[in-house]
């Protein structure tokens, strides 16, 4: 029987012990944290956004960070691959919009808890041991060594994620042993992460959740680099919420390119329904402070902000503003714009994008290209995509293949 060590309990650990078990691997998990699954439990607000029941194209098309290597890994185990795994554990699903995947109970301890229990019914062994160095012998994995104690084994899956959300555990280990066995690190940097700015309006509205707006990045050069409606929400260092995250996976050239968000907070009126609306409050309340005519129109603690980019007093009547303070008006409230500084700590970001270069693995097995027996799953791998259950699909099916690769060895 293959003796084979996997190093990391979460996500694409567990997966890939669960496949290599399954197929009579005899395998050993090392996870020093006291619970399995740290990060996949608060993952989609602790709800778990499994997967992403679309179709091949559309997931492809959700995958900017080296999503063709990937392409064998997800044709293996699809999406609904992933649904039946976990409907198959006694997990029922649900489909919300966009094709998000849940579990029926919005429970993320329901999928690591089914994981671990499949794992004992198969006698996956799990030490609470921080693995520092994988032993190789003549280009060949000889086993793991912890600060414990050393596991022999003939294959190794190394799935120890990220850094980012360094409290699960995330602490970068996995990438120091793959450098000392030759593997080159593309720079981690985070990916689904919040995005500061130094525009002290964005501090001013601190904690300002704005919906259903339509958020734009333009570049140096005013192209789009990112468009959609959705959520957002003002920081003390900028922006945040579901929209920012989604934009900072298209924000790959800080050093090259200035970015700026563009916001439409009235995303349903086109400039001249606006233009309309705007003369018709003013028409019906003459006397009245500008500030309670944009209260109308916008979040009271974004009052004080657009009076301030319109050079407006405080006390200005709504009956004084000219036709070019109305066009600015419409303008700032159809183009709210906030220049972006650079995204926040990797340690803060959701994904860690960099990791483990991928041309130096063999994307239709997993395996090291350069130490025989070695393999990886994960976010350990130069890999990450959008949100909407992605990323822990690639944790699944790349866990699926190291696993089942190892044990087929």
């Amino acid at each position: 029987m293959i003796e084979i060590v996997v190093i990391g309990g979460g996500a694409a650990g567990m997966m890939a012990a669960i496949t290599a078990a399954r197929q009579g691997g005899q395998v050993t998990l090392l996870e020093p944290n006291e619970r399995l699954g740290k990060k996949l439990n608060i993952t989609g607000k602790g709800r778990c956004n499994v997967t992403n029941d679309c179709d091949q194209e559309t997931l492809m098309a959700n995958i900017p960070g080296n999503g063709r290597f990937l392409y064998s890994a997800l044709t293996r185990f699809t999406p609904q691959d992933a649904m039946a795994f976990f409907e198959g554990l006694g997990v029922p699903l649900k489909v919300e919009r966009g094709n998000r995947v849940f579990p029926v109970s919005d429970r993320s301890f329901d999928i690591s808890g089914a994981l671990e229990r499949e794992m004992r019914r198969l006698h996956v062994r799990w030490v609470r041991d921080r693995a520092r160095e994988i032993t190789v012998q003549d280009g060949h994995v000889t086993g793991v060594q912890g600060e414990k104690q050393h596991y022999p084994a003939s294959a190794v899956v190394l799935a120890t994620g990220g850094v980012s959300y360094p409290a699960t555990g995330s602490t970068g280990d996995g990438y120091a042993m793959a450098a000392a066995l030759g593997h080159t690190i593309v720079p981690p940097r985070g990916s689904l992460v919040p995005l500061e700015s130094s525009d002290p309006d964005c501090a001013a509205m601190q904690g300002l959740s704005l919906r259903n707006v339509e958020a734009t990045v333009l570049n140096g050069r005013n192209k789009p680099v990112f468009r959609e409606f959705g959520e957002m929400l003002f920081t003390h260092f900028g922006v945040s919420g579901p929209l920012m995250l989604s934009a900072s996976v298209h924000l790959r050239r800080w050093d090259k390119e200035q970015y700026r968000l563009v916001i439409d907070l009235k995303p349903a009126l086109d400039e001249q329904k606006l233009d309309t609306r705007i003369l018709r409050d003013i028409g019906e309340n003459p006397n009245r402070d500008m500030g309670n005519i944009l209260a109308g129109l916008v979040h009271r603690s974004m009052v004080p902000v657009l009076l301030r980019r319109l050079a407006l007093p405080e006390g200005e009547k709504a009956n004084s503003l000219t036709r070019e303070q109305r066009r600015v008006l419409v303008q700032e409230l159809k183009h709210f714009t906030v220049p972006l500084t650079g995204p926040r700590p990797v340690a803060e970001a959701i994904v860690t994008a960099g990791g483990v270069k991928v041309g130096e693995v063999v994307p239709n097995t997993m395996a090291s290209k350069l130490t025989d027996g070695l393999y990886f799953a994960g976010e350990v791998l130069d890999v990450d995509a959008y949100t909407g259950g992605f990323n822990l699909q690639i944790a699944w099916a790349t866990g699926y293949l190291a696993g089942l690769s190892a044990a087929e060895r």
